[in-house]
């Protein structure tokens, strides 16, 4: 495994053993994973934030970095509220909401890509969430309207120029739809911040991933929005996100 590249071949080489029913189905992984694709993807589940999401084949994995999201959502839960994580992929953050939580809380993750659907279901239907395929806020029930407490995203937001700079892994194996944002990158971003007006409960929140990059413009278009956004940053986490506050 190192030799073919794997920077942490050791720390691998013992999870996929872990994971392995027997001497062949180690080789197999072996194989799968030297032929480039995601560890994630060959054991079947990533590590975030000390919980085991199950990922399957072309989902987006979960980075460590969008644990923002969780931290800036936990920080204004309320028992009984609404939140909404949209572009769910294997709906990381709701799954470690529900899990973190102090409060009981309402819990619904949205995604486009019925692959990303399926894991998400796999995750966070046990913990009482639910799972929606939709694009964005579309799938939702219009029972939430003007009532979502918080809504986290972690929209695609690789300008689609960048696409090409990204790791192999990642450009072979995820879905175009989860990383790519458009030609500035916020494409999904501007769609999800003029639709949240209609869904958001007074003083309600959207928290947005961003790059440190774009985060300047990520909170124009909040301001441009009607948002009151701040800058969230997490040097330990190497994450970015904005928070923006509805009037």
């Amino acid at each position: 495994m190192r030799a073919a590249g794997c920077v942490f071949a050791e720390e691998e080489a013992a999870l996929l053993l872990a994971e392995a029913h027997d001497a062949d189905h180690v080789q197999l992984m072996l194989r799968d994973r030297i032929s480039g694709r995601p560890l994630e993807h060959v054991l079947g589940w990533a590590e975030f934030r000390h919980l085991r999401i199950s990922v399957d084949d072309g989902v987006f994995v979960p980075r460590r970095r969008t644990g923002l999201l969780v931290d800036a959502a936990l920080a204004r839960v309320r028992s009984g509220g609404a939140v909404v994580e949209l572009c769910c992929g294997a709906a990381a953050v709701g799954t470690a909401l529900l899990t973190e939580s102090p409060e009981a809380i309402e819990l619904w993750a949205s995604d486009i890509d019925p692959a990303a659907i399926v894991s998400a279901r796999r995750n966070l239907e046990p913990l009482g969430g639910r799972v929606v395929l939709g694009d964005l806020f579309d799938g939702l029930p219009d029972s939430l309207q003007h009532g979502v407490d918080i809504v986290v995203a972690n929209a695609p937001y690789v300008p689609t120029a960048s696409i090409e700079l990204m790791p192999f892994e990642a450009r072979a194996h995820e879905p175009a739809v989860a990383l790519d944002g458009g030609t500035d990158g916020l494409d999904v971003q501007r769609r999800i911040v003029s639709a949240a007006g209609r869904w958001l409960a007074p003083q309600g929140a959207l928290v947005i991933e961003t790059s440190e990059r774009q985060a300047t413009a990520t909170m124009d278009l909040m301001r441009a929005g009607g948002l009151s956004p701040t800058l969230l940053r997490d040097e330990e986490l190497d994450g970015t996100a904005v928070l923006g506050i509805a009037g």
